[in-house]
């Protein structure tokens, strides 16, 4: 069973520069056009299923606006 994982960005921090979505191996990423930050910048957001918690996302966001979160996986004893 893949992973499963989300994110959740900070609008105070998120300047909508766009680094994370060309980074994220998944292809999930995009800026939410029709929300607007404090500052004025669209946000990023997840588009659609498929994000597995990997972090690079965050770990190339120059603001820290995106935590990662991962579901932890269900072991079935035998």
């Amino acid at each position: 069973m893949p992973v499963k994982g989300w994110i959740e960005v900070d609008h105070r921090f998120c300047k909508g520069c766009e680094l994370c979505i060309e980074e994220c191996p998944q292809n999930v990423l995009a800026l939410d056009m029709e929300v607007f930050t404090p500052k004025g910048f669209h946000p990023v957001h997840l588009i659609a299923d498929g994000c597995t918690g990997c972090a690079i996302c965050a770990v190339v966001c120059p603001e820290a606006a995106i935590t990662v979160f991962r579901q932890t996986p269900v072991r079935v004893k035998a």
